[in-house]
């Protein structure tokens, strides 16, 4: 299949905030390149001081977000709706497009995609490598085109609030599943059973195989649907990595799920739409728990108000 690969171009300084703004134009995924922390990673996850003089040589001014559109997209609706975005953040960029056929897709986002120690508990691998789990729970994924590596700072957000939160034999329900990360961490932490459901079917694909993948898909039910719209049941746990849009809507709704003394994980949040997302979490009778930040990523910890 022939793709088209859209590259954005921009400051360093504003990657997160241009992932925020754009992410709704990447509907098979994207891939950051960004080379600020090349150095303290290679030494924190891979153990090695010895980096490739070409990646030493890249920019820690600039990142590049690649973004790959299928052959029913059109690239300039595309480019002018990220312009449009970008342009309303005041974030300056350069965006051009090129074709991509699937072999540069598979290979351009396996590259940056290598083992992750994430909160005290847990190792992130990619299927395709090997690592020693050195005490740690291994959490083996591939996400294919689904969000959720564990690497991009709303995922390990989540996936630290779970460690903190979840309590051994309890439900757990991941709305905006991706590519099962959340849940399937859930069950190696301890989960007696949990419900993953995303709008994307090919996501719903993608978490199945990677519960398999881990040896927990007994314990688990994958469903196609809009946030709760095909839930049922109550659960201790409720997680979604979203996006504040969407966590505005769920939180006037969640609740009703959620069993007494039950938390509501929610991530994906942009610092700047931190409060307007408190505020709609007030209203619908939650309390805020716990904060967790990460390079102007928001996750928070919810209880429910008797």
């Amino acid at each position: 299949m022939i793709w088209i690969e859209i590259q954005i171009k921009l400051s360093a300084v504003d990657a997160e905030r241009a992932q925020a703004a754009i992410h709704m134009a990447a509907p098979h995924g994207m891939y950051i390149e960004d080379y600020r922390e090349l150095e303290n990673d290679a030494l924190k996850i891979a153990h090695i001081n010895l980096i490739d003089d070409e990646l030493l040589s890249k920019s820690k001014d600039e990142v590049i977000i690649h973004i790959y559109l299928g052959d029913e997209q059109s690239p300039e609706e595309v480019i002018n709706f990220i312009t449009e975005r970008l342009g309303e953040c005041g974030i300056m960029a350069e965006i051009s497009s090129v074709p991509a056929d699937d072999s540069d897709w598979a290979d351009n986002w396996k590259k940056y995609f290598k083992p992750t120690p994430v909160g005290s508990r847990l190792l992130i691998c990619p299927s395709w490598e090997t690592t020693e789990p050195d005490g740690r729970i291994l959490l083996t994924i591939d996400p294919g085109a689904a969000f959720g590596t564990g690497t991009h700072q709303t995922t390990r957000l989540c996936l630290e609030a779970i460690e903190a939160e979840l309590r051994p034999g309890e439900r757990v329900l991941d709305i905006g599943c991706g590519s099962g990360i959340l849940a399937v961490a859930a069950l190696l932490l301890g989960a007696e059973r949990a419900l993953l459901v995303d709008i994307d079917p090919q996501s719903v694909k993608t978490a199945a195989e990677n519960l398999k993948i881990n040896r927990v898909a007994q314990r688990a039910e994958c469903v196609c649907g809009n946030l709760t719209e095909k839930v049922s049941g109550k659960y201790s746990v409720i997680c979604a990595n979203i996006v504040a849009d969407a966590v505005i809507d769920l939180s006037r709704e969640v609740k009703s799920f959620l069993l007494p003394g039950g938390r509501f994980i929610c991530s994906g949040i942009i610092d700047s739409r931190e409060d307007e997302v408190r505020a709609a979490l007030t209203e619908s009778g939650f309390e805020i728990k716990a904060r967790l930040c990460d390079a102007g990523w928001i996750a928070l910890v919810c209880t429910a108000n008797n």
